[in-house]
């Protein structure tokens, strides 16, 4: 498995908080890194253990050094800007995610992540923004329609809401039932009221 697979199994893992899959994954991508002596690989998923085991700092520092690396790896700087969003760290965080587009400004979920951390400040234009350009360069992704609809929600605009909803539902995968039936469920509220 290439890393690039082995990088969108462990964010589907996160995603859906399967911790445990999410370790099993980063820890058999960083032995394959560390087998195939690929230095960059071998630190983003040393620092996605990190993650998982809550350890900020660490990952941080490991992505600092993934990002010294591979300065094009929209992913580290991502996560990067998580770690301060766990911190506490806002303002730096949205300078991490400025970073991370700017590198690879093809990769979708920071631009799904910016958006989600703009939504809880309040800033809905701009979020709903970032999650349509998330949506354009990976349109089956069904967090992001998620997300979207509770901010049209949130505005009122229900019908868009429902709409966007009802996309999540449709392009989640069997395992996420339990998902599918909390976002079904909120379709019929908003329907009902």
């Amino acid at each position: 498995m290439e890393f690039y697979e082995y990088r969108i199994r462990l964010d589907e893992a996160l995603t859906y908080n399967n911790l445990r899959q999410a370790k099993v994954i980063a820890t058999l991508a960083y032995l394959k890194a560390r087998r195939v002596e690929c230095l960059s690989e071998r630190l983003y998923f040393k620092a996605q253990l990190a993650i998982i085991d809550e350890d900020y700092i660490e990952a941080i520092e490991l992505l600092e050094k993934t990002i010294q690396h591979n300065p094009h790896d929209g992913a580290a700087f991502n996560d990067l800007a998580l770690c301060l969003v766990e911190l506490g760290l806002l303002k730096e965080s949205l300078f991490y995610f400025d970073r991370g587009i700017k590198a690879e400004p093809d990769y979708a979920n920071i631009y799904h992540n910016k958006g989600w951390l703009l939504a809880h400040l309040g800033h809905y234009t701009e979020a709903m923004a970032l999650y349509h350009k998330a949506l354009f360069l990976e349109p089956h992704r069904a967090v992001t329609y998620e997300n979207l609809g509770h901010i049209l929600e949130g505005l009122g605009r229900k019908e868009e809401a429902v709409s966007a909803y009802r996309k999540a539902v449709g392009l989640l995968k069997s395992e996420h039932g339990t998902i599918r039936r909390q976002i079904q469920d909120r379709i019929q509220e908003i329907l009902c009221n």
